[in-house]
């Protein structure tokens, strides 16, 4: 397996943790909205780029 591709994997997993962190500081009342900005953002960027190195990285034959 190539280094490129786990490191996609890695970044599309924590990309996925930030965006379920977000989803439970979003449905908790009292919750600023600073930090559910930040970690939305940051999860959306780390998922998409992870997907997008899984997806560009060919498997050597």
């Amino acid at each position: 397996m190539n280094i490129k591709r786990i490191f996609g994997a890695v970044l599309t997993i924590l990309g996925i943790g930030f965006l379920i962190y977000t989803a439970v500081l979003f449905s908790k009342t009292g919750s600023p909205i600073k930090p559910m900005i930040t970690y939305g953002v940051l999860g959306f960027v780390f998922f998409l780029s992870g997907m997008g190195l899984i997806r560009t990285i060919k498997d050597a034959a």
